[in-house]
């Protein structure tokens, strides 16, 4: 039997409940609360927040509810690097990530590739504490039936360059493969609720424009923000090599809306992309 080199989660407990069983039901209350809309498409991908799931679940339930009947060999999530790391993309040393739902291993043949495709390195790390990219796991844990394979880049240089070669290199990386993008983003931070919700919005409506140079326009001109904007963008590129047509938003809230707190708060947007 060989033994898997495994990166621990450093959230699990915290984040996002540490118990198997608490894990599952909770990610199933919130599916169960994810109403979506007709879809005119194939799934191509997910745009979902990476906050704490108490705080985001519900609306990251309405991006993973799409995935629902899917079975891909492999799932590509790109997320922003929170911490300071002077390599502009980062990657898990390890050969899985675990969650209490299970282990997930690394696709370590297509993360190769993909290096192969960028003349940007990809740096890979041990024992991480990044947040964004974890987060989303349990939800694919319970969307898929099946096992899957992850190739996870974090992003710390959040240049629209580097997003670009990523997201084209994504590209070439996934074609003819049973694939599914994922980015991983929040959007604007510690504004009050009414002003979070006209930023919020305005880069929702870039999202749905399909067109990632508008994601850094909105950054450079404060008319909205996402942590993870560089992802998105990114994700956006791969797509529109990969057949995307479309990117239609699902659902948005913030932390006001689950705190009562709506002097400051943290915004979360759920969209699909379709080909």
């Amino acid at each position: 039997m060989i033994t898997l080199d495994i990166r621990p989660s450093p959230i699990a407990g915290t984040w996002y409940p540490g118990n198997p069983k608490s894990l599952a039901s909770s990610i199933d209350e919130y599916f169960a609360k994810a109403t979506l809309p007709k879809l005119t498409g194939q799934v191509l991908g997910v745009i979902a927040p990476h906050a704490g799931h108490r705080y985001s679940g519900v609306v990251a339930a309405h991006a993973f509810a799409t995935l629902r009947g899917l079975q891909p060999d492999l799932v590509t999530i790109l997320s922003p690097f929170h911490n300071y790391d002077p390599r502009p993309l980062v990657t898990t040393k390890h050969q899985a990530y675990a969650t209490p739902l299970g282990n997930i291993e690394i696709d370590t043949i297509s993360l190769a590739k993909l290096r192969s495709h960028l003349q940007i390195p990809i740096t890979p790390i041990a024992n991480d504490r990044e947040h964004s990219l974890e987060i989303e796991l349990p939800f694919l844990q319970r969307v898929f039936q099946h096992e899957f394979r992850l190739l996870p880049v974090m992003i710390r240089a959040q240049e629209e360059s580097v997003a670009r070669q990523l997201g084209e290199a994504l590209a070439q990386t996934l074609q003819n493969k049973n694939a599914i993008l994922i980015a991983s983003t929040d959007l604007s931070h510690f504004y009050d609720q009414q002003t979070a919700s006209i930023l919020d919005h305005e880069m929702l409506k870039r999202f749905e424009s399909f067109k990632p140079e508008r994601v850094f326009e909105a950054e450079r001109s404060r008319k909205g923000f996402a942590c993870g904007h560089a992802a998105v963008a990114a994700v956006m590129w791969a797509a529109q090599q990969l057949g995307g047509k479309q990117i239609q938003s699902l659902n948005y809230a913030t932390s006001g809306d689950i705190t009562g707190d709506t002097t400051s708060v943290v915004g979360y947007g759920a969209a699909v992309i379709l080909k």
